[in-house]
């Protein structure tokens, strides 16, 4: 059985220590992927979500290939751990996966099995060979878990965001649920999300061009990034996806359609690039259609390079 709420059974890696005046190298390295589209170990195919675990293990959402796979730093070929029985609604499979989660204390995967609309759960054991549902009838691209071990999962079906705790098939209505639209008690297909520590949600509202942020136990969401139509000005993002949040409340978007990470400081009216922005070509320096972003523990910059079939690092450059 799922088991998180209180008892802080799950546990995400810590949020890193970046300076405000923080740069990364604008070439990345590639470390999963980048042969090619395809369902070889040492390809992808399109992939969506990814996870950072505390030893630099990269976890992959490969949605296209039905299936997670994990890549430890140095290796060639990523390893199947879970799905990767072709695309189905059997416990042993996996239909277009598009986010996942650690649960450390259990080692387990929280995956988005959105094809499937459902929210499964996969031992990290050798020895597994299938999951188990968790919640069902949703239509979620993303997952975020805050300190406590709370899950959030966003459900494209209501234009919502729900927080689920232990033995939990409902949840909690934390964000939207005030159908369609643009208002600021809206949603319009949220995406992915973050947690923060004070349990304050950041989330991708991507039909609205826009990260809003939905203080604990508020009504309505505040705009925080975009908002300003779509477009590719510094003040507009184009169907935001992945997002983070840092210890200063900086918050990093992959702004999908401008092919860019963006940093929005808070407070400000308009963000920067961080990495990407340079076109759609394969290049070190270039990104297509990310989907994703994570950091590690040094700080250094992970995107899901979706439509290069890579997952890409980027490192933090050290003051001298």
């Amino acid at each position: 059985m799922l088991v998180f709420g209180p008892q802080k059974r799950f546990l995400r890696p810590s949020i890193p220590n970046i300076p405000c005046s923080a740069r990364w190298e604008r070439s990345g390295v590639t470390v999963a992927g980048g042969r090619g589209e395809g369902s070889d170990r040492n390809q992808l195919k399109k992939s969506y979500g990814i996870f950072i675990d505390n030893d630099e293990t990269v976890i992959i959402a490969d949605c296209f290939n039905h299936r997670v796979v994990q890549w430890k730093p140095s290796d060639t070929n990523g390893q199947i751990v879970a799905g990767g029985n072709g695309q189905g609604s059997s416990l042993n499979q996996l239909n277009h996966p598009s986010d996942v989660l650690i649960g450390k204390k259990m080692d387990s995967l929280i995956i988005a099995d959105l094809g499937n609309r459902r929210v499964v759960q996969w031992s990290r054991r050798s020895e597994t060979l299938q999951g188990e549902i968790l919640i069902d009838n949703v239509a979620c691209y993303g997952l975020a878990m805050d300190t406590q071990g709370y899950l959030y999962v966003p459900n494209a079906l209501n234009n919502e965001v729900r927080r689920y705790r232990i033995g939990d098939k409902n949840g909690i209505l934390v964000a939207g649920g005030n159908g369609q639209g643009s208002g600021l008690n809206q949603l319009n297909l949220p995406t992915h999300l973050f947690v923060d520590q004070q349990q304050n949600l950041y989330i991708s509202d991507r039909h609205n061009h826009r990260v809003v942020k939905w203080n604990k136990e508020a009504k309505e969401g505040i705009v925080v990034a975009g908002g300003q139509g779509t477009g590719n000005a510094m003040a507009q993002l184009h169907h935001p996806e992945g997002i983070f949040v840092d210890q200063f409340s900086n918050l990093y978007v992959a702004d999908e359609h401008n092919h860019r990470i963006i940093r929005w400081t808070q407070g400000a009216n308009q963000g920067t690039v961080v990495v990407g922005g340079n076109g759609i070509r394969g290049g070190a320096n270039h990104l297509n259609y990310p989907m994703s972003l994570a950091f590690d523990r040094h700080g250094n910059l992970y995107v899901s390079d979706h439509v290069n079939y890579r997952v890409q690092r980027f490192s933090l450059i050290k003051p001298h």
